[in-house]
């Protein structure tokens, strides 16, 4: 009988187990498509990510809701595209508009359902008090308030901007605070590792209480400051330098969930912000075979790559080519967790068994929707269909490349009604919008429910279901 007990009482524990993961988001910052291994990198190498492929499941077609830093943030972080919680662009320095508090963060809502919470890295969701990450879920945050190109040692950076400030603190010991008000670039060098020692160190203190963990890098964004122990490591330059360090970085996690004996029960998500910014030429990365890149709803801008890895969960080596977006890790997360989801309508969708390889799962989304700049629809993934709404975007074609931490300087490049079936040309080649009126016109019908919504500027629409951005006087 004795035995009968402890054979459940170990079935139940190890069911609960299974079912509150620790979680670990990694977010690169303007990592682009083909800059991972597994995802076609040339020149040099990424062991540690390429691990989590080879442990985990790869994504081939996963997006960003916007290619642009803060938009992008935010709808990672409530499950909401950027449009539905008023976050559009990149704010800039002492900008006292960001994420509103009101708003529930993946932070927040596992910290109400027990979780210790953590963040190392770049927040670029408002500077102002009220608005840092210790103010929306985080128990605490070591890093820097938004881009480090927005730094008056950055030779593109507006002179106007003010020092790059460093925070630190808890939540719990009044809010992060400032304990450096002027990052140099000896040391925004270290800064990555900076950001490894404190994820390692926090998993340590919470190994014996569910946790859910935020390393978002200031890298690969510009500039590119590789600390002394990675210069020349990547062998192909700078830039290969600067993946090497984060590659580096993400290693070490994964050494200290071994080391804690937590990667069982540890679920991690590693992606990017956004595509590559193209106009700093071998400053920057690459979108491999995808058009365009960063500040475009092209496939270069906002498709990027992402890896799910959860031993024992996830099948291990596997791929799934199904179109999901970033919103989507919220409302799984909670699934996977079983903490409570946000009251307020979310836009992200529970992607569990896509994610964990069940037989036969389907998307859940009918269609992905892209914004950008002033609340521009400017295009939409709807299974293997891409749809572009006439505006106008961004190239390098035909201009010279940035050299050395200088950009070039991008061309306008108009955006017509533009089809194309991703699943046969994957870089948007082919426009089939003349050839497909039945397509055309039932993804038309899916823009225009989300026009009402979210509205779109392009139309003239106002969007009946926006929430404020929160903004600090």
């Amino acid at each position: 009988m004795k035995s009968l007990v402890l054979f459940f009482l170990v079935l139940a524990a190890a069911w609960s187990g299974a079912q509150t993961p620790n979680v670990i988001v990694i977010l690169a910052d303007d990592l682009g498509y083909a800059d991972v291994g597994a995802f076609g990198a040339k020149g040099y190498a990424t062991p540690n990510f390429d691990r989590l492929a080879r442990e985990g499941r790869k994504f081939t077609d996963f997006y960003v809701s916007s290619a642009v830093c803060s938009a992008s943030r935010a709808a990672l972080l409530t499950g909401c595209c950027h449009e539905r919680v008023g976050v559009r662009g990149a704010f800039g320095p002492k900008s006292k508009t960001g994420l509103n508090p009101a708003e529930v963060t993946i932070a927040e809502m596992l910290k109400a359902h027990g979780y210790a919470t953590g963040m190392a890295g770049k927040w670029h969701l408002g500077e102002a008090p009220g608005l840092l990450p210790t103010a929306q879920g985080f128990d605490e945050w070591l890093g820097l308030p938004y881009s480090s190109d927005m730094w008056p040692h950055h030779p593109e950076s507006p002179k106007a901007y003010p020092p790059l400030p460093l925070y630190e603190g808890t939540a719990a010991g009044g809010g992060a605070k400032v304990i450096d008000d002027e990052v140099t670039p000896d040391e925004l060098r270290p800064l990555v590792n900076r950001y490894a020692d404190r994820a390692t160190d926090f998993i340590r203190r919470n190994k014996e209480r569910p946790f859910f963990f935020y390393f978002a890098s200031h890298t690969p964004h510009v500039p590119l400051m590789v600390s002394g122990e990675f210069a020349g490591k990547g062998g192909s330059g700078t830039y290969s330098d600067i993946i090497t360090e984060l590659d580096a970085a993400v290693g070490r996690i994964l050494a200290v969930l071994d080391e804690t004996k937590l990667a069982e029960k540890t679920l991690i998500l590693f992606t990017s912000d956004n595509g590559p910014w193209l106009s700093y030429g071998n400053h920057a990365g690459s979108a491999g075979p995808l058009r365009e890149g960063k500040g475009t709803s092209l496939d270069g801008g906002v498709r990027v790559p992402m890896i799910a890895r959860w031993p024992g969960r996830i099948p291990a080596g596997t791929s799934c080519a199904e179109p999901l977006m970033t919103i989507d890790f919220l409302p799984t997360i909670a699934a996977q967790t079983g903490a409570k989801l946000p009251e307020a309508k979310l836009d992200g969708r529970d992607i569990s068994p896509l994610l964990l390889g069940q037989e036969g799962a389907k998307n859940p989304h009918e269609a992905l929707f892209f914004y950008y700049a002033d609340n521009q629809l400017q295009a939409m993934r709807a299974g293997k269909w891409k749809l572009l709404f006439p505006h106008t975007a961004r190239t390098m074609k035909g201009r010279a490349p940035g050299k050395d931490g200088i950009p070039g300087k991008y061309a306008p490049l108009p955006v017509g009604t533009e089809l194309y079936d991703l699943s046969a040309d994957i870089g948007e080649t082919k426009n089939l919008a003349d050839s497909q009126p039945e397509v055309m016109a039932r993804l038309n019908r899916l823009a225009d429910a989300e026009r009402v919504e979210l509205g779109d500027s392009l139309k003239k629409m106002k969007g009946t279901e926006v929430r404020p951005a929160g903004r600090v006087e």
